[in-house]
């Protein structure tokens, strides 16, 4: 038998572009180890001498459950070899599939799919790349716990270097035809079911690579990213995505899950346009079992035509009507005919803005440009007066839909004796309690809309997108009402570039979209007049209050909570769609 080192090589579990693969046995401790033997001509190159020093460290360092553990690196009679954990009575991923007769059932696949991609958002949180991820570097086995699979050779690679690794990818396809390295060759078709083993290592090889991979030879975390995505269509429809491709549902009808999406995202050509993390989006994008269409056409929670409460006072009268006797009728009363108290709005201009930010909490990132259509948006936010007027015209504190505009006693708005009374001095403050239901339909009332939040947030930056405040890089307490008491009046601050006063502190401003964590990944994908989630559990607030920390005031800072809920610190201002400057 072969040995290297201190390392007893019992048999070839494989070949490829990076090297040889064996199952050995230390010489005195009797314990099983895979080897991997690298290219013996990397140990005349310095470059690689020094990665293998660098790399080995912080690959060895790496402890998820699924990827196997590096134990040791060595070198010996100039030869460098890589000792990692066993995981016996497992196939590769590509044995595997053969076994089960190139079908997984969608639960293993989705348990697949969720363990490799906690490997992956594992491995690149520690900045650690895998770089040749395919079918031979996972490896599968059953057992009482289901399906589990793990990645081996993790961060091959980048121990190599990426432009060695795809040139020894293309030398071994080019042995495999019998070609010298130097001739040029054009491949005609060719049946992958009839081609000899280190053609299919290839194929498989360079199938699983990047745009980004093939044409500079550059990898990033993103890689990982792509080669994800292709292993998922590989595993649901037994082919590699080549060209225009169908998704795996109309490959699929009877799908479960919402592949496509995921799909999607993951093999998009710019990498800056793939998801960070992936457990995330799989939990989020498999959420339902309903196919796409259906998902999509739910009804969300959207206010309907706002219309005064009624309310019958005896429901059981109908069943008392004395025949002799008339019934009561009450006059009718006339509707309120009640103005709204408009306010001064200004115009931004259609154009492309930037919104995120790099510096700030995880779901202000990424930073990225978005496309917006012109829009108006109050230069105040909504007062007490202005909302005590709808309250009057409503007559109620509940929408049609029976929701809750407003709670009265966390605001400064009273009812005394059926009458509606601002308390002293408050009348110009921010209405504040509302919820978001009571904004919309204030909105509606006066004609207008809730902004967006990419709308809010570019209107905060008064056309300043190196502020970090809307006052600048610093805000103080004599340019904002924070970290104080109470409310103060609306327009007692210098307004920002835009003419827009109380964007930061004094409340918390409702917004039209739905919370997402990761929504700003989609947002970069899809920067054109962005509307948000198409559902969640809870909305948009922006701006900070009265009591906030000057954190919060940033104009990046995203705040939410649910729709229903009504405090001290929360209040509105208006938008409106305009049609300057839109194409």
């Amino acid at each position: 038998m072969r040995q290297i080192g201190d390392y007893i090589l019992v048999r070839e579990m494989g070949k490829g572009s990076l090297g040889e693969t064996y199952l050995a046995e230390h010489r005195f401790l009797k314990t099983p180890s895979i080897l991997k033997i690298l290219p013996p001509e990397l140990a005349s190159d310095p470059e690689f001498l020094k990665k293998f020093e660098k790399e080995v460290l912080a690959l060895s360092q790496l402890e998820h459950p699924h990827i196997a553990k590096i134990h040791n690196a060595s070198s010996a009679d100039g030869v460098y070899f890589l000792v990692t954990e066993p995981i016996l009575n497992a196939d590769n991923l590509s044995q595997y599939f053969i076994k089960k007769h190139y079908k997984l059932p969608e639960d293993d696949i989705l348990k697949i799919a969720r363990q490799l991609a906690s490997a992956l958002d594992f491995a690149h949180d520690c900045v650690c790349i895998h770089g040749t991820i395919k079918l031979n570097n996972i490896v599968v086995r059953e057992g009482e716990e289901g399906v589990q699979a793990y990645f081996t050779d993790f961060g091959l690679s980048r121990i190599i270097g990426p432009l060695a690794a795809l040139n020894r990818t293309f030398q071994s396809y080019a042995s495999s035809l019998g070609l010298p390295l130097h001739d040029k060759y054009v491949p005609g078709p060719w049946d992958i079911s009839k081609a000899s083993q280190l053609q299919r290592s290839f194929y498989q090889n360079f199938m699983f690579l990047s745009p980004e991979q093939k044409s500079s030879s550059k990898y990033s975390l993103k890689s990982d990213i792509y080669a994800f995505g292709i292993l998922l269509y590989y595993l649901l429809t037994g082919e590699y995505p080549e060209g225009y491709f169908d998704m795996p549902s109309k490959k699929i009808p009877e799908l479960k899950w919402n592949w496509d999406l995921l799909i999607c995202r993951t093999l998009q050509t710019d990498p800056m346009k793939r998801p960070d993390h992936l457990s995330e989006r799989i939990e989020e994008l498999l959420a339902t079992r309903e196919p796409l269409p259906k998902t999509f056409a739910k009804p969300l929670l959207k206010p309907q035509e706002i219309v005064r409460p009624s309310f019958d006072a005896d429901p059981a009268a109908v069943f008392q009507i004395e025949t002799a006797v008339a019934v009561y009728k009450p006059e009718p009363q006339a509707e309120k005919e009640i103005a709204p108290l408009e306010s001064e709005m200004a115009v931004i201009a259609a154009g492309t803005y930037m919104r995120g930010s790099n510096n700030g909490g995880r779901d202000e990132m990424p930073r990225h440009p978005v496309r917006l259509n012109a829009f108006a948006i109050d230069v105040h936010p909504v007062t007490n007066e202005q909302f005590a007027l709808f309250l009057e015209a409503m007559g109620g504190e509940k929408d049609g839909n029976n929701n809750d505009i407003i709670r009265l006693r966390e605001s400064r708005i009273k009812r005394s004796g059926g009458r509606l009374i601002i308390e002293s001095g408050y009348a110009r403050h921010p209405v504040v309690g509302v919820t978001w239901y009571g904004a919309v339909a204030y909105a509606k009332w006066v004609g207008k809309r809730l902004p967006t939040e990419a709308e809010w947030e570019v209107a905060a930056y008064g056309g300043k997108e190196d502020f970090t405040f809307p006052t600048g890089a610093h805000i103080e307490r004599s340019q904002a009402n924070f970290f104080s008491s109470d409310t103060t009046p609306v327009m007692s601050y210098q307004p920002n570039g835009f003419n827009l006063y109380d964007m930061a502190g004094n409340v918390y401003e409702w917004c039209q979209d739905w919370y997402d964590y990761h929504y700003y990944d989609l947002s970069v994908q899809e920067p054109d007049n962005p509307k948000g989630p198409m559902q969640g559990v809870y909305r948009i607030l922006r701006g900070g209050c009265w009591k906030s920390s000057k954190e919060d005031l940033r104009c990046a800072h995203r705040h939410r909570n649910n729709p229903g809920v009504m405090n001290g610190t929360y209040g509105f201002r208006c938008a409106a769609d305009a049609a300057v400057g839109n194409d």
